[in-house]
Formats: C-alpha cells, sequence, structure tokens
C-alpha cells in the first residue's frame, strides 16, 4: 500500500514559483529523504504534506485519502523539527504524553505508549527531569519519542539533528534507523546533508530550484546520476569534473570522476600539481590543480605526497562519467 502520494504538487509565494511538478510515491515503511542545496523546496515540501502550508495546486494524498484540505491534526502525522520545541515547565514524561492527553486518551494508553518509546529511545531514566536538565541529544531524543507515542501513519522529520555535534548526529542517525527498522513506519526525512541521506534512506528524491531531479536508492543515484548536478551533490569528497578535452581532444562533454576512482599511475592521463594533502590515517586525500581545474583524489591508506608536488593520477574508463553542455549524462 502508498502510505503518500503528491501528484503534480504546485506551490507558489505570490509570484515566486517555490515547488513545481511534484510527484512522488512513499510505500508503506519506506524510509525517503529529500535531500537539496539550501532554497530548493524540501522544507516547503514536507510542509505541504504536514499542511502546514496549503498547495497552490495538485493533490496530497496520504494512504487513499486526498488531504489538501485537511488540518494538520487530521492528517495522522507526527512531525520532528530541527527545533526541538519541548515546553520547559514540563518534564519528559509529560512532554511525551501531552498530545496524548489532548486527543483525550485514556490514563492507561498514555501511560503504555510513553513508557514503550521512552524504553525505544533509552529515555526511561529521564522522565521526570526538565528539558534544561537534557543534554541536545536527550532533547532530540524527546521530541522523537513525543512523535512515536501519536503512532502517526506518517513521520516527517525536517532536519533533525542540525543543532547536534558531529558526534552526537552520528549516534542520533542510527537511533533513527534502529527506530524505523522496529516501528516499520513510513517516514520522510529532509536534510541538506548528503551523508544522512545516504547511510538512512531506501529512497532519496533529489530537489533542485523547486523540482525533482532524481529519485532512486543511494546506491542507485551515486552509480547512475542521470545529470552532473545529482553527480556532483552525492559523495564526499564531492565528483572531480573537467573538460573532456583533458583526455580526448576536441570533446566537448564534462567529465567526472569520482575521488575514490582516481589512482596514482606513472602513465596516468592526468597530470597535477598538488596544492595540500590531507592525511587521514586510513585514507589520504589530495588536492591537486591541473590546467586551472581543482581535482580531488581519495586514496585508500598512508601515502607520502607532498605540497607542490607533479603526480598523476589515471581512472578505469568504467568509472568514467560524461556530461554534456546541459548538465545531462551522455
Amino acid at each position: 500500500m502508498t502510505a503518500l502520494t503528491l501528484t503534480n504538487v504546485n506551490k507558489s509565494f505570490g509570484d515566486v514559483h517555490v515547488l513545481k511538478d511534484i510527484n512522488i510515491e512513499v510505500e508503506d515503511g519506506e524510509f525517503v529523504v529529500f535531500v537539496g542545496p539550501s532554497g530548493c523546496g524540501k522544507s516547503t515540501l514536507l510542509r505541504v504534506i504536514a499542511g502546514l502550508e496549503d498547495a497552490t495546486s495538485g493533490e496530497v494524498r496520504i494512504g487513499n485519502e486526498l488531504v489538501n484540505t485537511t488540518p494538520p491534526s487530521k492528517r495522522g502525522i507526527a512531525m520532528v523539527f530541527q527545533s526541538y520545541a519541548l515546553y520547559p515547565h514540563l518534564n519528559v514524561r509529560k512532554n511525551m504524553s501531552l498530545a496524548l492527553k489532548q486527543e483525550k486518551q485514556s490514563k492507561a494508553v498514555i501511560e503504555e505508549r510513553v513508557m514503550k518509546a521512552s524504553r525505544m529511545l533509552n529515555l526511561e531514566d529521564y522522565l521526570e527531569r526538565y528539558p534544561s536538565e537534557l543534554s541536545g541529544g536527550q532533547r532530540q531524543r524527546v521530541a522523537i519519542g513525543r512523535a512515536i507515542v501519536r503512532e502517526p501513519k506518517l513521520f516527517l522529520f525536517d532536519e533533525p539533528l542540525s543543532n547536534l555535534d558531529a558526534a552526537l548526529r552520528m549516534n542520533t542517525r542510527l537511533e533513527i534507523a534502529n527506530l524505523h527498522d522496529t516501528l516499520a513506519a513510513s517516514m520522510i526525512y529532509v536534510t541538506h546533508d548528503q551523508t544522512e541521506a545516504m547511510t538512512l534512506a531506501d529512497k532519496i528524491v533529489v530537489l533542485r530550484d523547486g523540482r525533482v531531479e532524481q529519485i532512486g536508492s543511494p546506491m542507485e543515484l551515486y552509480n547512475n546520476p542521470v545529470n552532473q548536478f545529482v553527480a556532483g551533490f552525492l559523495g564526499s569528497p564531492a565528483m572531480n569534473f573537467m573538460p573532456a578535452a583533458f583526455i580526448a581532444e576536441g570533446d566537448t562533454r564534462t567529465l567526472g570522476v569520482r575521488p575514490e576512482d582516481l589512482r596514482l599511475d606513472a602513465d596516468g592521463d592526468l597530470s597535477a600539481a598538488v596544492q595540500h594533502v590531507e592525511q587521514l590515517g586510513g585514507d589520504t586525500n589530495v588536492i591537486a590543480q591541473m590546467k586551472g581545474t581543482q581535482i580531488t583524489a581519495r586514496l585508500f591508506g598512508q601515502h607520502a605526497i607532498s605540497q607542490g608536488e607533479t603526480v598523476k593520477f589515471g581512472f578505469s574508463s568504467e568509472r568514467a562519467f560524461y556530461f554534456n553542455q546541459d548538465g545531462l549524462r551522455t
């Protein structure tokens, strides 16, 4: 069964056309990530799904129900925001149970759901604490728990990890992935962080300027991007782009090679001057200049390469990507 269907969804603010003919399907139990640069429309799209913004045109269906005119509280969704939005005067237990009280659920149901969610999120020892007594990661877990207790048809996450430091982001990302496996719930997750998209998603929706560029599994998009934008957006370090004429005189296309696909090769086609070397222990990133174009090579292991040195790189033709003047894959 389909959990969410968006059909030709458009959204305008006055003369500004923010979402342009969006068509997306989310299956039951699927974890879908909306990813794209700032201003691409991903958060606006999430707000349209939630009912916090009205679609200018098109259809929004949750399950089989058309919800364009249904208020947010009646859509069967629960949303987790970038800001925790916890009530400072309520402890963890009361923050998690507030929505259920407003729905006039029985005390037994409320207690059962709060305890179940707290066990999932390792919050049992913090139920009597107040938000000011919690770390950022714990507060975000409370916000997620508040969504879980509602047992929604659809979970919506709007950049929930942006306020956390790197270590907490990784830990909370794992918790969200485990939560999805445990609940088998349909989840939509908005982020500008392609690492979050690649590690969490069953399916990624790449957005740019209010349009869907490509939809697919993380590895489908990584290995078979339809255009230069998708190829450059997914992957860290980002894909290298250079004139294809560097290796084939007269070729007017753009050549793309991922950093991990470059290798040191005395007979390689790409000769470059080393600008900077990042020794990461297990890997070595080499940033170099070649005919005015900067490239990055990600080499496995440790390499004694110095700034200013000239090195040659080779790559397998099977791992090369070519794009025409419109940025489309050829």
